[in-house]
């Protein structure tokens, strides 16, 4: 079977409905990178960090998969599919894509400040 890679990224969810980061009305517009993303915001102030978070993970569950998600996902019965994507939700997944890879991290799984602890794992999320 040939391999086939497919490079997603915002705008792929954006059709979904999720915000960007970095459109107009894009997260950062409301928010600065540095009081929410970042160790050091953490540790200055955890709950903004959590509700951001938290924000958009309400998000993510609310937002379908879209016609490009379940066509990529129509492809693997032809190809070896493999997604690399910038975004940080499951939508890939969600239609039905196999082999994910989240080059930025994936929302369905945040780590806890203790070693080797997951705070928000996949059971939580719908398959």
């Amino acid at each position: 079977m040939q391999k086939l890679v497919v490079f997603s990224g915002a705008g792929m969810s954006a059709e979904s409905g999720i915000h960007t980061f970095r459109d107009s009305n894009g997260l950062w517009e409301n928010h600065a990178i540095e009081d929410v993303a970042t160790p050091e915001a953490w540790a200055r102030q955890p709950e903004l960090v959590q509700r951001f978070y938290n924000e958009r993970r309400k998000q993510i569950l609310a937002a379908q998969p879209n016609p490009a998600h379940q066509l990529i996902a129509r492809l693997q019965d032809y190809f070896d599919v493999s997604v690399i994507t910038q975004n940080i939700d499951d939508l890939h997944e969600r239609a039905g894509n196999l082999k994910v890879t989240h080059l930025h991290g994936n929302i369905r799984f945040a780590k806890s400040s203790a070693p080797n602890q997951t705070a928000y794992p996949e059971k939580y999320y719908p398959q």
